[in-house]
């Protein structure tokens, strides 16, 4: 058994634990690689080369990792839940919340957005550009902003920002500018392709501090190792508490940052399941869904080859979450080199079941979560319903952010049902 993790210590992503790394063309696999714009391929060279040098540098790593938990609160708890145990009704089953919701601003986002934001500066950027879906992420930025002392601008679709009002007044609270996208239905989508179009114009003073595991070489792996401390601690905390590693792993799935963030300790123990959980909004037969790895097919948006929606004339189709986190219609290159190898499971529950989820864990434990993780929470529940989950099972599942965000969704959402 492993001793229990230091909170008085510094903890980071440990690059010796990450399982999978990408070749040197930036591709897991057949996934991956760097699609981008001739304007753009000085950039990234020149942003890969600052990460690989920053990654060797141990006064980087020392920095992040006495800011994260400093400032970010880190380690996040691992949380035994036996209330929400007793609603799944499976004999002797223990689940663990891995906490992100508890890190400082709510969710998980914070993890990447710092430690890009302490490579920016190392860049000497002065400003960065953030994309935004459910606000988290836009969140986590404008407070990086505040941290350490650069402009912030934040492009978030139209659409998105109605139904996320509260993290748009959060974020320009926290003195980022919020800008609206009518582009890509309003959604995620069109606020990637915005923020590209503004790094474009100004590469020489700005960064893109991209949220998720998607985009061009080296943003897929890069992200994920700023996102590997959650891996790591919930590893060290499960063997502590238990003597042992988890039965199943399981973890919401939108571009797929928070998944692989968690996955990424356990990628080399077999014995462990890894499940991630798509969105599958109305139901897939309705074509209002954001299953990317349950319903897609190969291929390239924004940046990356990977699984993505896309209609019979290779189009990307729109795509529907009650979860704005998971209304994007692509996943990270490395869960479709996941996917295919088997290591990785992945499967899709309605908006229905991810409100289930939300009611439950609120209503067994008073505790809130995001509506992106409600659905790996209504997964699990879907499971011991359907007698899938064993007796005296162990699982560790991750809440990637609280759910203030989304009371007002979920609440009218409930009443409707």
């Amino acid at each position: 058994m492993s001793s229990p993790v230091d909170a008085r210590r510094p903890t980071a992503p440990d690059p010796d634990r990450i399982g999978e790394k990408p070749d040197a063309a930036g591709r897991f696999g057949a996934y991956g690689g760097r699609y981008a714009p001739e304007a753009l391929m000085a950039a990234l060279t020149e942003l890969e080369a600052a990460y690989r040098r920053a990654r060797a540098d141990a006064t980087f790593g020392a920095e992040l990792a006495t800011l994260l938990r400093d400032r970010v609160g880190r380690p996040t708890r691992l949380h035994r839940v036996p209330g929400f145990e007793r609603v799944l009704g499976v004999p002797g089953v223990r689940v663990y919340l891995k906490r992100e919701d508890m890190a400082h601003t709510g969710a998980y986002k914070i993890n990447n957005a710092l430690g890009q934001g302490l490579l920016a500066k190392r860049m000497g950027k002065t400003r960065v550009i953030a994309e935004t879906g459910a606000g988290q992420h836009g969140v986590a930025v404008a407070s990086v902003r505040a941290m350490l002392g650069l402009s912030c601008v934040v492009y978030m679709g139209e659409h998105d920002m109605r139904r996320q009002s509260l993290t748009v007044a959060h974020m320009r609270a926290l003195g980022a500018e919020v800008r609206g996208v009518r582009a890509g239905g309003g959604k995620v989508k069109g606020a990637v392709s915005e923020a590209v179009r503004d790094w474009v114009s100004a590469t020489d003073t700005s960064h893109f501090l991209f949220g998720t595991v998607t985009g061009p070489a080296p943003y897929p792996a890069m992200v994920r190792d700023f996102q590997a401390v959650i891996g790591v601690e919930a590893r060290r905390q499960l063997l502590a508490a238990e003597g042992r590693l988890p039965d199943r792993v399981v973890a919401c799935v939108g571009g797929g940052s928070n998944a692989l963030g968690l996955f990424h300790a356990f990628l080399g123990d077999p014995e462990v399941a890894l499940i991630g959980v798509e969105a599958a909004g109305r139901g897939i037969e309705t074509g209002q869904h954001a299953a990317t790895c349950t319903a897609g097919a190969p291929g390239e948006l924004d940046g990356s080859f990977s699984y993505l929606l896309q209609d019979a004339d290779g189009q990307v189709s729109r795509t529907h979450s009650i979860a704005a986190g998971l209304d994007y219609p692509a996943v990270g290159p490395e869960h479709g080199y996941l996917k295919d190898r088997g290591r990785a499971v992945y499967h899709a529950v309605t908006d229905a079941t991810a409100l289930r989820g939300f009611q439950a864990l609120s209503h067994a434990e008073g505790i809130v979560p995001a509506l992106e993780s409600a659905h790996a929470v209504g997964y699990l529940m879907e499971c011991a319903q359907r007698g899938e989950l064993p007796p005296r099972a162990l699982v560790l599942l991750g809440l990637s952010g609280r759910g203030d965000k989304d009371l007002g969704i979920a609440s009218v959402s409930l009443h409707e049902a």
